[in-house]
């Protein structure tokens, strides 16, 4: 499993705007050229946070954009749904082998047929999926920025 570039530009972007000093929106062109990524790539990466209520978009000559909730409240996990999708990462494509229905069988009390104890292995990939998404919720973007600030990594450390 990989998370695209498009999570990266998202998640530190989010950081960007939650560092201490910001006391304003950031506009596009700061936030592309901190990140080095194209400003027409980071606009929509920014628009779909920002139709997910993660980012608010200030209008304007100074405009920009700034979190539209506490770094505290924006979990990995919201920002990964938002950008991967809320799809399932496993779903089981053999329940029709023979194989599956061997497994099945052996796990089934006699009288139950095989087809309705579902996917051995898809209930595996699930419990490793839940305990994934557990953890990307135990992250929040001030997860990261006290961790930058305990290390000593934050801008206003290093002059």
């Amino acid at each position: 499993m990989q998370f695209s570039k498009s999570t990266d530009y998202a998640l530190h972007a989010l950081i960007h705007l939650g560092l201490p000093e910001r006391h304003t929106n950031v506009g596009i062109k700061e936030l592309s050229a901190a990140l080095g990524v194209s400003e027409s790539y980071l606009s929509k990466i920014m628009s779909k946070l920002r139709q997910d209520g993660i980012v608010r978009a200030v209008p304007g000559v100074n405009g920009g954009y700034e979190l539209a909730r506490p770094a505290d409240q924006i979990t990995f996990l919201d920002v990964i749904q938002v950008i991967e999708g809320r799809q399932q990462l496993f779903e089981c494509s053999n329940m029709n082998s023979r194989q599956h229905q061997l497994l099945a069988q052996e796990g089934a009390p006699q009288q139950e047929q095989p087809a309705r104890n579902g996917c051995l292995v898809e209930k595996v990939m699930e419990g490793a999926e839940e305990h994934l998404h557990q953890y990307l919720r135990e992250h929040t973007i001030q997860t990261v920025l006290d961790e930058a600030l305990k290390h000593g990594n934050h801008e206003s450390h290093k002059k």
